[in-house]
């Protein structure tokens, strides 16, 4: 199935499946690709982000393009330097987050005498009443709760010190809800927010053009690993038949998992294959993906998907459970970039560091909203997938 310089895309032939934002347009022909174009020749000319990444975060965020780069230049350090920060805050850690005002991480402590020790790493700190342990522990006590369709997500909010239960506004006085919510703050502490509808996944009927099909579904391919891609679970089941843009057999799904959580993985074959990039839809570069190095709460975030191509936000939650109709979906993180029907599994990445894939949200690309993702590790621990990288 070669592809042809006709398509609406008008991405080079080179370019696949499996890619972060492959979702959007077909995987190439089925003859072994050239190197790339767009590698770079040597890590010190390699730039932060491809230039249609700056451009979503510019429109998005309302960045220029000099606040954009300097952004993700300090998120890449706060990225890099979490761990360690958290290590040397020990059992008084209490959570953390980028502060793009500062531009710095920030770490929470329950111990002041640790302060300093974290503070010494390069990261900022705040002194908070409740570990992230105990915080967890409650969220954990929330999960056990059957929870009413009024109560669409929770997450430990780090910044809050505190776990935050998110309900839909017009459901907020349901009798059900308000059970809920006596049940959850008994838990410990715990704040009451409101958001405008129930999140949805975000799949769609069948729509000529687009990246795969599954039965009658539309989906968006997440991230190539070696021997296929990965996506959203509630795309399809387990040996399901995966067809590409032209309607030609690319492979199956190898694992899938929905609700509980919401990924998979699909093998790719009969003449497709992978290649560790984010098409950029013939109207910005294409992004190669270089690794995985999950973004704390706070950084900027963009996404990639077969119907509303790219979208930039920002991490505002992470480990949230996420009550949708078909059951709850859990360790998933949340942003605040849009996404619709036909979005579903596919890209986010930060910088040029993959995140996951989309699972679902609420509102839509003109009114605003929020959209999870499952983290992209967790997928490849679950199934002993490599990332494809360039």
């Amino acid at each position: 199935m070669r592809r042809t310089t006709s398509l609406r895309t008008g991405i080079s032939a080179l370019l696949l499946l499996g890619s972060w934002a492959a979702f959007g347009t077909a995987p190439a022909a089925a003859a072994p690709p050239p190197a790339s174009p767009t590698a770079p020749s040597s890590p010190a000319t390699t730039p932060p982000a491809s230039p249609g990444l700056l451009t979503a975060m510019q429109q998005d965020l309302g960045l220029t393009k000099s606040q954009a780069k300097e952004r993700l230049a300090a998120e890449k350090t706060a990225t890099a330097l979490e761990g360690k920060a958290v290590r040397a805050a020990g059992e008084s850690f209490g959570g953390s987050w980028f502060d793009a005002a500062s531009g710095k991480l920030t770490v929470a402590v329950t111990d002041r005498d640790q302060a300093e020790a974290v503070r010494a790493t390069g990261a900022e700190t705040t002194l908070v009443t409740h570990s992230a342990r105990h915080l967890d522990g409650v969220k954990e006590k929330i999960d056990a709760l059957p929870a009413p369709s009024g109560v669409s997500s929770w997450h430990v909010d780090p910044s809050g010190n505190r776990v935050v239960v998110n309900v839909v506004a017009e459901e907020r006085r349901d009798n059900d809800v308000r059970a809920f919510l006596d049940r959850a703050r008994r838990t410990g502490p715990v704040q009451v927010e409101e958001i405008a509808a129930r999140p949805e996944t975000f799949a769609a009927g069948t729509v000529g053009g687009d990246p795969y099909y599954t039965g009658n579904v539309r989906c968006s391919i997440g991230f190539s690993v070696h021997g296929g891609f990965v996506t959203a679970g509630h795309c399809g089941g387990t040996g399901s038949a995966v067809r590409g843009w032209d309607g030609s057999s690319i492979g199956a799904f190898q694992g899938s998992s929905f609700p509980g959580n919401d990924y998979a993985w699909v093998s790719v074959g009969n003449g497709w294959w992978t290649v560790p990039v984010v098409l950029g839809w013939g109207t910005i570069p294409d992004q190669l993906v270089r690794g995985s190095n999950e973004a704390p709460v706070g950084a900027s975030i963009c996404r990639s998907g077969s119907t509303t191509h790219w979208r930039c936000g920002s991490v505002l939650a992470k480990n949230e459970t996420v009550n949708y109709s078909q059951g709850a979906v859990h360790q998933m993180t949340k942003t605040s970039a849009c996404a619709e029907g036909g979005d579903s599994g596919g890209s986010f990445i930060s910088g040029d560091q993959a995140q996951g894939v989309t699972s679902g949200g609420w509102g839509n690309c003109s009114s605003g909203g929020e959209t999870w993702h499952q983290p992209v590790n967790e997928i490849l621990n679950r199934y002993g997938l490599t990332l494809h990288t360039a």
